[in-house]
């Protein structure tokens, strides 16, 4: 789903220079297969979250294909993930997740994860609540 006023071309350029041209040698996008289809991916890197130390890793996007689901390839995904970021250099993991993303909060929290109590929200133009998110936390040392 595309934000109101989101220019998909932009979107398109902005994801092609991330990947190919990270800002940090440690931004990484996985993908997930199934055969040949990739049926999902993720996108990490160093956090720039306030609180986050040199040792601290992010994910900042995770998705799989919904006809996808349920058949490992999140679960294999997060996986890769921890584990390119170990091999990285990283010690610590967080992540923003939706606070009614009820299926991937259970989906992490099994997975090791757990809330740090930090929060945050954004607004639409008229001030009205669009997204709150909580940040999820693991260890990966």
């Amino acid at each position: 789903m595309l934000l109101a006023g989101t220019d998909l071309a932009d979107m398109v350029e902005a994801w092609h220079a991330g990947i190919v041209r990270p800002p940090d040698a440690r931004c990484r996008v996985l993908v997930a297969l199934e055969g040949e289809q990739v049926v999902g991916f993720a996108a990490m890197g160093p956090s720039d979250d306030d609180d986050a130390g040199p040792h601290d890793a992010m994910v900042t996007e995770f998705a799989v294909d919904p006809p996808s689901r349920r058949r490992g390839h999140g679960s294999r995904l997060m996986n890769a993930v921890v584990d390119t970021m170990r091999a990285d250099g990283f010690r610590s993991a967080s992540w923003w997740v939706r606070s009614v993303d009820d299926a991937m909060l259970a989906f992490l929290r099994s997975a090791g994860w757990a809330p740090d109590g930090a929060a945050q929200e954004f607004r639409s133009e008229d001030g009205r609540l669009a997204v709150r998110q909580v940040r999820m936390r693991t260890m990966i040392e």
